[in-house]
């Protein structure tokens, strides 16, 4: 039987001072790219670095935009033709803020995240990514500051919402990750082009029709966080197996680091909002190695590390990258849940890959 590591226990001291500092602040910054702050903020203390928090904001904060205005009400009877409206942020923020007012945060949350699931690959995945760190912390003690960052986070995701293809008549598969990804079709090279980011190059996936069925290949069914595990390490080895410059870096992180958010949502919400989700967390992850990856979906023969985890956190800290700070965490807390030695590799890849900031 497997058995966890040990890892300190998280320390949130410096988190609500940081939501107030940034809370100003959007949800891209002046590249166009997702904001970070908040779940690197909340990833640096669940690390227990809580005094690298303020530090790495004050570095960051040059990149951010102010939140912008908001533009008309979200309504509830209407709240489908807002999704996907960058635009909205703020109305969406206000939304939830309003839904948070009236009901208990992890009723808000199980409602919403079984709503936003089809959309779980919004943002390149950076929607549940924050929606999984607000709720850990929540979890961890229900502040002002933190109800309002989950307000935001779950406004980030309906705002960048958007679907994978999906095959409507496809049931629950059968097979297990590893064996349904060797499955998944991949867009063949000579086919492939630069749409500019991350998410606009999901695209492709609408000129692959066979990738419509990957929603129902993995089988979602048995314990639940045994298949996170399984999931999470999958991805983790596609991480190793394709990742080979920093786009394809940050593209593979994010299939592992939105499964290690869904770990920190899973532990909140219903088993059936759980299981739904899950379902499109696979598919998200399959769409970015259909977009991004090789023949290769998976590395064999990883060998065993035993670097000090405080050391890794020093490195990830000193490089910077908020990739890299974030990738850390979920790699460690989930080794230390499910040890593998992929993990610990692909930290090590990551920080060799990604310059420092």
């Amino acid at each position: 039987m497997k058995t966890g590591r040990t890892m300190c226990a998280p320390s949130y001291s410096s988190l609500d001072d940081a939501l107030d500092t940034i809370a100003g602040c959007g949800i891209v910054l002046t590249n166009g790219n997702s904001n970070h702050a908040p779940m690197v903020a909340e990833a640096l203390c669940a690390l227990a670095r809580p005094d690298a928090v303020m530090p790495w904001i004050a570095r960051y904060r040059e990149r951010m935009l102010p939140r912008p205005s908001a533009v008309s009400p979200v309504l509830r009877a209407q709240w489908r033709s807002a999704l996907g409206q960058r635009d909205r942020f703020a109305d969406w923020a206000e939304f939830f803020g309003r839904e948070l007012q009236e009901r208990a945060w992890r009723e808000v949350l199980d409602r919403w995240v079984a709503r936003l699931a089809p959309g779980f690959c919004a943002a390149a995945t950076h929607g549940v990514i924050r929606v999984g760190h607000a709720a850990r912390s929540l979890a961890v003690a229900e502040t002002a500051q933190r109800e309002r960052e989950l307000a935001d986070a779950l406004a980030s995701w309906a705002a960048t919402y958007r679907e994978l293809p999906t095959h409507p008549r496809i049931g629950t598969g059968t097979m297990r990750p590893r064996e349904a990804l060797i499955k998944v079709p991949v867009i063949p090279l000579a086919n492939r082009r630069s749409l500019g980011n991350i998410t606009a190059s999901l695209a492709m996936l609408e000129e692959l029709p066979e990738f419509a069925q990957v929603i129902g290949m993995n089988d979602v069914s048995g314990d639940i966080d045994q298949l996170l595990s399984e999931l999470t390490e999958t991805f983790a080895n596609v991480f190793l197996a394709n990742a080979h410059d920093v786009l394809t870096t940050i593209v593979f992180i994010h299939g592992v680091t939105s499964l290690a958010a869904l770990g920190n949502i899973v532990q909140q919400v219903s088993d059936s909002t759980a299981r739904q989700t899950l379902r499109y967390a696979w598919q998200a992850g399959c769409g970015f190695y259909a977009c991004f990856g090789n023949t290769t979906a998976i590395a064999h023969e990883i060998e065993p590390r035993d670097q000090d985890e405080d050391s890794l956190i020093d490195h990830a800290i000193a490089n910077g990258d908020e990739h890299v700070i974030k990738f850390t965490e979920a790699c460690l807390r989930r080794c230390a849940i499910s040890p593998s030695p992929v993990y610990l590799a692909a930290v090590d890849s990551a920080l060799a890959r990604m310059p420092s900031r």
